[in-house]
């Protein structure tokens, strides 16, 4: 997800048990200005789906999230975003990027943006061997012609992959067949042994 998607998410549009989010908003700024939106495209508006680490990490945080709910009290803001802050509204995009950058220094990262995760994770499917167009819906691209020319780097390391996948294939295929020859030889004419 993009920085203000994800900020932008609410819980009406997660699905847990089906382990999908809805990209069906997103909150982005104008100078200092938070602003509530529609996705970037139209392709941006779309549903992805969660690995169960995900939905694991969801469900914890949906239960920190109610226990700051319970602490708030009636000063709780029932925003309905699945990221808030302590009070329940949703979350400035740029104070998200500012902490982001804190704990990536805090671990030792190279200097790394936010929107580098996203990259990051575009390499990490193709290089996983994700069908294009798979990778092209998840990013929330107009075209996967736009996908594939955005990470054109990754596509050597993919396509080596691809190479030896095949060709491993190809060699049990030929290996079964050749056991196959092996087993059914013929000990006299028109006579098979298995």
């Amino acid at each position: 997800m993009r920085r203000g998607e994800a900020v932008g998410l609410r819980w009406k549009d997660v699905d847990l048990t089906a382990g999908t989010a809805g990209v069906h908003g997103q909150i982005t700024q104008l100078g200092w200005e938070p602003v509530q939106g529609r996705p970037k495209t139209e392709a941006s508006d779309r549903t992805i789906a969660l690995d169960e680490d995900t939905v694991t990490a969801l469900r914890a945080h949906r239960k920190r999230q109610a226990a700051e709910r319970l602490i708030a009290g009636e000063a709780w803001a029932d925003s309905g975003f699945v990221f808030t802050d302590e009070i329940g509204g949703p979350l400035h995009p740029q104070q998200v990027s500012d902490r982001f950058y804190q704990l990536a220094f805090q671990v030792g990262l190279p200097p790394v943006r936010l929107h580098d995760l996203r990259h990051g994770a575009a390499s990490l499917m193709l290089a996983a061997g994700v069908d294009l167009k798979v990778v092209q819906e998840t990013l929330g691209h107009v075209s996967s012609t736009f996908t594939r020319d955005t990470y054109t780097s990754v596509y050597p390391e993919v396509a080596r992959a691809a190479a030896e996948s095949t060709a491993a294939l190809v060699n049990t295929a030929a290996a079964g067949a050749q056991t196959a020859r092996l087993i059914t030889l013929p000990t006299h004419a028109g006579d098979a042994t298995t």
